[in-house]
């Protein structure tokens, strides 16, 4: 899934995106920990990893957006 950075915490790690569909998931620090990510700007690109569906969606890792 892809979304945009749209709020980020730098003293905390945490922040939110809005996803393609419109939905805002927040994220907390330990999903850059798994990742080489370690700065967000808002309005950033990212491709995101998830666990659950619905209210019970989750964002497990936040990753850059590559294009090979």
């Amino acid at each position: 899934m892809q979304a945009t950075v749209s709020r980020y915490d730098a003293a905390t790690g945490s922040g939110a995106v809005l996803t393609d569909a419109g939905v805002e998931l927040s994220f907390a620090a330990d999903a850059l920990a798994r990742t080489p990510v370690r700065l967000l700007r808002l309005g950033q690109r990212v491709r995101l990893d998830t666990t659950g569906s619905g209210a019970d969606l989750a964002i497990t890792a936040v990753h850059f957006i590559t294009i090979n």
